[in-house]
């Protein structure tokens, strides 16, 4: 799934040792989208490297892909909304041309065909 917006919010990151002896680290951040009822996402990036991968910064445009996943603890389920993918928005894109521009037309061809007459009996009725 994808949600498009402005961050507006970064959260303090948490972090920890696991079970196992690994550290761990999880940064969470707020997105607003531009709808005429906006509405916001907290969403989390999972891993230090990921993290700074993609140095997510205050009042960035972007363009998040996550999962979604829900958890049991105490009988209680919570939802966690991880990020995978960060795109900033019109990054990768090409600038939109305005709108009365015309229509680019194809390119002309470069040469002539060539006809290759390999019979000179093979005549055209017309």
């Amino acid at each position: 799934m994808e949600f498009t917006g402005k961050i507006i919010a970064i959260l303090q990151p948490r972090g920890g040792t696991s079970k196992a002896g690994n550290e761990w680290k999880v940064q969470e951040y707020v997105i607003e989208n531009h709808d005429q009822y906006p509405r916001k996402m907290c969403f989390d990036v999972f891993g230090a490297d990921k993290i700074e991968q993609f140095n997510i910064q205050m009042g960035e445009e972007l363009t998040v892909s996550f999962d979604i996943d829900a958890r049991q603890w105490q009988d209680r389920w919570f939802n966690s909304i991880r990020a995978w993918k960060v795109e900033r928005v019109g990054a990768a894109a090409p600038a939109a041309a305005p709108a009365y521009d015309m229509p680019t037309p194809p390119p002309a061809p470069t040469a002539a065909p060539e006809f290759l007459s390999s019979d000179s009996t093979d005549d055209l009725p017309f």
